[in-house]
């Protein structure tokens, strides 16, 4: 081994360190590694027989050119658009129902969340699944840490059924592109994928509900003195029209409470779980802020207040705002109707909270006294232009709280639907037919230039790109060579013993690095063994991109695991005693599976 290959996997070395003792960024480590690597001296042809650096400006800038990097950036915008417009929401709604056992639930969660995980980045995925399944849980009965695992390993199995199921399968296509003249399609590797999910799901409905704790979620709902009164009305053509309010998933909602149901005049103050909702029911909630958030996102009610539709700017556009009214606000000592917020501060009140204290009367019978605070539906600078007001006390901003555009969910899915469709069928590459994707639910109004310009993860493009970087580096240092040579000096010259071998660093690297990192650090010393034996790249590609997702034995293994690590009140051991199994059972699948698929 020479001296820049020594150096480049000591610099690997100590970014595996670095990544599992420290709180360092992923992005900051990685991108000083890349650049340790472009300045640190070694033997060559330069003054002094020394030159600067192992890795080139062009060959670590060719990191972030990358082709699925580029795809995993467009894919940002196009999972914003099917948010904004609750098409993620209605996908969850139709799955996620009433189960009688244990079991059932967690089938109705593993599933179809495998299955829109095969199509969608499992990251945003889990990220919304995780609050409907800890308030389905509280209507259910059922606990969170059963199910919020489940959750994460389902996302990260459906992610091995398509090119597009994570970034980590985009990053090795980019990198078969590059280094060969093969290519992958969409469903290449739901061959070995599929099998995956059946296996993985079947273990955890057999053993999961014995293997599981059973410990109630660490995000409990606080009391909160801001309990708002909040006023929804079921329109015309609701899709809640019909349904008991139990159905419809107003009962026992976290942190709120249905107060009562106004119809034809009459008020039924003691709502049940079995009354029918109509069309042009008036419902009154009483809840904290998230609650009342959630309510103003969800399909099939609308504000009482017909003011929101008669403000200027275009509702997609606006946010909701807090904002304390003060001693001198000529609102104070009016009803809100009389207050003339709409013509006055180009707002419109939805609830309003006052010390705890539950309001009744309809929403702009109410009269506002100082100290009470206002949940504001304005457009984003109302903010701005009334920081120094007088008449508040306080304003702020809530985060994500733009109202959904539901009429155009419809138009996202499809979106969705022609983006595989073009990619799966070869009609264009999953780059130009993601960017198609993306640029339309601009167009249609799905998400905004400014949404879709946010949306987009920085700090993951420049994960991946420095790590392509640095594999570059183990490529030509010989570093990713010597590797190779270890691995055949012990496998021998048997291509299964080596595939075994290439999974098994990948997955190993993946349980202490970021999955997109370990599939790029292992990929040019699975190349480099290929060649060396004569034989097809193909399964060596298969395997690393499943066991660059497959990681379930620690909740730093991957991003989703540790989302629902607080939620589910879990211990680092739950990973252990759920998830070594798993690792067992997917690594064993893959390998017996890719062969028969894939020959070598």
């Amino acid at each position: 081994m020479g001296i820049e290959a020594a150096i480049v996997l000591s610099v690997l070395f100590g970014v595996l360190l670095a990544l599992m003792f420290t709180r360092i960024a992923a992005d900051a480590i990685l991108v000083a590694a890349m650049a340790f690597l472009m300045v640190v001296p070694v033997p060559g042809s330069g003054a002094g027989g020394w030159r600067v650096g192992v890795l080139s400006a062009q060959d670590a800038i060719d990191g972030f050119a990358n082709l699925g990097l580029a795809t995993v950036a467009v894919l940002f915008v196009v999972v914003t658009g099917l948010k904004e417009t609750g098409g993620i929401d209605w996908i969850s709604s139709r799955v996620l129902g009433r189960p009688r056992t244990l079991r059932s639930g967690m089938a109705r969660v593993a599933f179809p969340v495998a299955g829109m995980s095969a199509f969608l980045n499992n990251t945003p995925v889990v990220a919304l699944m995780i609050p409907a399944i800890s308030d389905w849980c509280k209507r259910t009965g059922m606990s969170p840490s059963k199910l919020l695992i489940p959750l994460s390993y389902a996302a990260i199995l459906g992610g091995t059924c398509s090119l597009i199921g994570t970034s980590t399968n985009l990053v090795v296509a980019g990198m078969v592109s590059r280094d060969t003249d093969l290519s992958l399609r969409m469903f290449d590797i739901t061959w070995v994928g599929l099998p995956c999910v059946l296996v993985g799901l079947g273990f955890l409905l057999v053993l999961g509900p014995r293997l599981l704790p059973d410990r109630g979620s660490s995000q409990s709902v606080m009391a909160d003195p801001r309990e708002y009164t909040l006023e929804m009305i079921v329109p015309e053509g609701s899709a809640l029209a019909g349904k008991t309010v139990e159905v419809a998933g107003l009962r026992s909602l976290p942190g709120c409470f249905l107060v009562e149901v106004e119809r034809e005049g009459g008020v039924m103050a003691a709502v049940g779980p079995d009354t029918v909702l109509r069309a042009g029911d008036r419902l009154v909630f009483a809840g904290i802020v998230e609650s009342i958030k959630e309510l103003q996102a969800l399909r099939g009610l609308t504000p009482a207040t017909d003011q929101v539709f008669k403000l200027d700017s275009a509702r997609y556009r606006r946010r909701l705002f807090e904002a304390v009214v003060s001693r001198t606000s000529p609102a104070a000592g009016r009803t809100i109707r009389e207050g003339r917020f709409r013509n006055t501060y180009n707002a419109v009140v939805i609830a309003v909270a006052r010390e705890g204290e539950r309001l009744k009367g309809k929403l702009g019978d109410i009269e506002l006294k100082p100290g009470d605070t206002l949940l504001l539906e304005a457009d984003p600078g109302f903010a701005e232009r009334h920081r120094n007001s007088r008449d508040f006390l306080l304003i702020g901003a809530l985060e994500d709280s733009a109202p959904r555009r539901h009429a155009r969910a419809p138009i996202a899915v499809m979106l969705l639907v022609g983006m595989v469709a073009l990619a799966a069928f070869g009609v264009m590459e999953m780059f130009a037919a993601a960017l198609l994707a993306g640029i339309l639910m601009v167009l249609t109004r799905c998400c905004t230039v400014t949404e879709a310009r946010r949306s987009v993860d920085w700090s993951v493009l420049i994960v991946i790109g420095a790590a392509l970087g640095i594999g570059k580096a183990l490529e030509v240092s010989g570093a990713a060579g010597s590797v190779a040579s270890g691995i055949l000096s012990v496998a021998g010259q048997n291509p299964l013993l080596v595939l075994i071998a290439v999974y098994v660093l990948t997955n190993l690297a993946t349980e202490a690095i970021t999955n997109n990192a370990a599939v790029v650090l292992v990929f040019p010393i699975a190349l480099d063994a290929a060649a060396r034996l004569d034989v097809s790249l193909m399964p060596f590609a298969i395997a690393i991109m499943v066991a660059g997702s497959a990681s379930f034995s620690t909740p730093l293994g991957y991003q989703t695991n540790l989302m629902v690590y607080g939620p589910g009140g879990y211990r680092f051991t739950d990973f252990l005693r759920v998830g070594v199994p798993m690792n067992l059972l997917i690594g064993l699948t893959t390998v017996v599976v890719t062969p028969l698929v894939f020959p070598f």
